[in-house]
């Protein structure tokens, strides 16, 4: 077997049948065989050592050693050459997952004595052994539905315990994140092993990267719940530990795990990493998604409690204007009554305004919001009712047509309904500070528009350009990341009308397209010059290169890999990483290479190989739209997905390039647009008389002392 440490992967024999793996960090050799020889690379050093198949052998053996050391060694060995492909191979045929679950099931019990006097050897050989079948996994050799009842409830023991070691613990609610997700069994077996209570601990605890692989065990949960236990009322009342957390609505609420996240995790003296803000994203994207049920649920107008809601509706607005007994009107005259209130409430059916929410989306969920709004901020309810129904007939904002198009425009804007992305950081952290976000979120908003209208001066005929007004007021809130709802309204404070219409004119100058054909001539003479400055900084982002994360369809890791283009533009230097790296990764400790001169084509989105292969990211539109891939050699390729759509801009075009093709993302034709626009406005302006001088002016020299004041007054 040879051994390529240049190649930064784990070691893979000539002899066996296995597959390279690409998972390992640099420094690592991996196992050279037929099926992967065409990656060797000029200048590789290959060396001979045991074959994989041998060495799974000897590992079989070693870890059945009765010395601890020997065990101690032999586990630590495996833990790093299980994780090359074709090794694992070798040891799963030799029924290695076996024997590790067997040692996780009986061998705490065995070496419980021993515990007390060697504890950190115990804990040490637990942690690799735990790390070795967590690799062989990844795989996705085995099927997750082989294992026991017995197995679970040891790793879920691990996770129960109040004092484990870190990476034992770590390793635990990772394999229990992958039971759930890869078999519906299992999630019904860990799901009556893990509960809230045991859980919360390790959420209020410093460490990172625990909470983030709790909350990742909490999401798993949560997206493998059946629908009825998903959908728990928030007002119910459940035992914690009759549903661990499958019940998300009711636990959310009632048994402050949105508190603890906010306290110990959102609001804790450090940085959020990259990990956990997908973590929350996740969480706050499948905590939206309960409301999906009643979003597509129509309005039954013969059901007597629907239609009751309506009724609620009404008695709150114009309960001091009702006659005190009604009882003695005839039936016509409380019929005309009840259209006339329903008009005021802003329904487009006065008669029957039932039919209003028949319509999905939004469904029922328009009528929860607006009850909500009804009974938690009554005063600010009634008098945007009252106030409309006084004025003119076609100045009034209509409170329910209002509040179903507002509700809509919202779940588009939370995308409720859609599957998290792979990729996405993109968490609120004021939704993690109330127990009905989604309700006062909207409470907000429907107070916004009411005001938005009133600033605009509105007719039912403008409803279309307020709404667009409310939504653009809305996002451009959202990308502050407002820490609270307070501060969120205090952002849509600060985007009144006015200074929309400021921000919308501030921008149509800085896109303004003039149309003489003197400043054309102009834009063509200089446009050649704009995109060679966009293709050079392109092409220096690329000689510094990027982090790419790895994905797979059976478990989110935090493994890295790094690509970076050599200074000279004629190599592209790639490798995997351990971690996350901080700055550019010198281009020695990337030991793979690939010449420019060899790509043949780079391909986006469903034309890669990687988005054409069997799993669930060909089925998230959002990795799509970050794929892309370099073909080079015959039947060779370079994967890529982008940690946003940014990066994905900078590398499509970067690598398009260096081919000598035309740079067409969005983000060309914004810089360009941008910065034509800024030279042709340098250009016209009137600096007759005017010396430019040729360098900046220099820095004033400090003050002696800062003993000094100024007074504004």
């Amino acid at each position: 077997m040879w051994d390529l440490p240049g190649l930064g992967h784990e070691p893979v024999s000539p002899a066996s049948a296995g597959g390279l793996s690409t998972t390992a960090p640099p420094g690592k050799p991996w196992f050279l065989i037929f099926k992967n020889r065409n990656e060797i690379k000029n200048g590789t050093i290959l060396r001979l050592t045991t074959s994989p198949a041998q060495n799974a052998h000897q590992l079989h053996e070693r870890i059945q050693s009765s010395s601890m050391d020997a065990k101690l060694e032999a586990l630590k060995d495996l833990a790093s050459l299980s994780r090359d492909v074709t090794f694992a191979q070798e040891f799963i045929n030799l029924d290695g997952i076996s024997l590790l679950t067997q040692m996780v099931e009986s061998g705490t019990e065995r070496y419980q004595k021993l515990q007390k006097i060697m504890k950190p050897c115990f804990g040490d050989m637990l942690s690799f052994t735990l790390t070795a079948f967590v690799e062989l996994m990844d795989h996705g050799i085995v099927s997750w539905d082989t294992f026991s009842v017995a197995f679970i409830k040891k790793i879920a023991s691990f996770v129960n315990k109040s004092a484990i070691d870190v990476s034992i613990l770590q390793r635990s609610l990772a394999i229990l994140e992958s039971m759930v997700l890869n078999s519906h069994d299992l999630y019904q077996k860990v799901a009556q092993e893990i509960t809230i209570g045991q859980l919360i601990p390790h959420l209020q605890g410093t460490d990172q990267e625990i909470q983030t692989y709790t909350i990742a065990v909490i999401n798993a949960l949560f997206l493998k719940a059946p629908d009825e236990k998903r959908q728990v009322g928030v007002e119910s009342s459940v035992d914690i530990l009759d549903c661990p957390l499958t019940e998300m609505a009711n636990l959310l609420a009632q048994k402050q795990l949105r508190s603890i996240i906010l306290t110990h995790v959102i609001r804790a003296q450090r940085a959020i990493n990259n990990e956990m803000a997908h973590q929350l994203y996740v969480l706050q994207v499948l905590t939206f998604n309960l409301l999906e049920d009643r979003m597509m649920t129509k309005m039954d107008p013969q059901d007597q409690a629907q239609r009751d809601i309506i009724f609620e509706l009404r008695r709150i607005a114009f309960d001091a204007e009702s006659e005190p007994n009604n009882s003695s009107g005839s039936m016509e005259k409380r019929k005309s009554m009840y259209t006339r209130d329903y008009k005021k409430l802003g329904f487009i059916n006065h008669v029957n305004p039932a039919m209003d929410f028949t319509q999905t989306p939004p469904g029922m969920l328009a009528l929860d919001n607006m009850l909500y709004f009804a009974k938690h901020h009554q005063d600010a309810y009634i008098r945007i009712v009252l106030e409309n129904s006084s004025r003119e007939d076609k100045h009034e904002c209509p409170f329910g047509r209002s509040s179903i198009e507002l509700t809509k425009m919202l779940c588009e804007i939370l995308k409720v309904g859609e599957l998290p992305s792979e990729t996405c950081n993109d968490f609120h952290p004021m939704f993690f500070t109330h127990d009905r976000s989604f309700e006062e979120f909207f409470c907000i908003c429907i107070q916004l528009l009411n005001k938005t209208w009133k600033e605009m001066r509105a007719t039912s005929e403008d409803f279309n350009k307020v709404m667009q007004v409310v939504k653009e007021q809305v996002m451009r809130a959202l990308t502050t990341k407002p820490s609270s709802l307070d501060q969120f309204k205090s952002k849509l404070q600060n985007l009144s009308y006015t200074e929309i219409l400021k921000i919308r004119q501030s921008e149509r100058m800085n896109q303004e397209d003039f149309q003489s054909r003197p400043i054309l001539e102009l834009k063509e003479k200089i446009q050649p010059e704009i995109l060679e400055l966009i293709k050079q900084q392109r092409l220096n982002r690329l000689v510094e290169g990027t982090c790419f994360r790895k994905l797979n369809c059976r478990r989110r890791q935090d493994k890295f890999w790094y690509c970076r283009l050599s200074p000279n533009h004629k190599v592209l230097h790639y490798g995997d990483l351990e971690e996350s790296p901080q700055g550019e990764v010198p281009h020695d400790s990337l030991q793979d290479k690939l010449p420019v001169a060899d790509i043949k084509a780079v391909v986006t989105g469903k034309d890669c190989p990687h988005m054409k292969e069997k799993g669930a990211l060909k089925q998230n539109k959002e990795v799509l739209e970050l794929a892309f891939s370099i073909l080079y050699d015959s039947n060779c390729q370079l994967n890529f997905i982008a940690p946003d759509k940014h990066e994905y801009c900078i590398w499509t075009d970067g690598l398009n390039a260096l081919l000598g093709k035309d740079m067409m993302s969005d983000l060309t034709r914004n810089d360009l647009d941008t910065l034509l626009s800024m030279e042709i406005k340098l250009r016209l302006l009137d600096l007759e008389n005017i010396q430019i001088p040729d360098a900046p002016p220099p820095i004033p020299k400090e003050p002696s002392n800062y003993d000094f004041v100024y007074d504004c007054n």
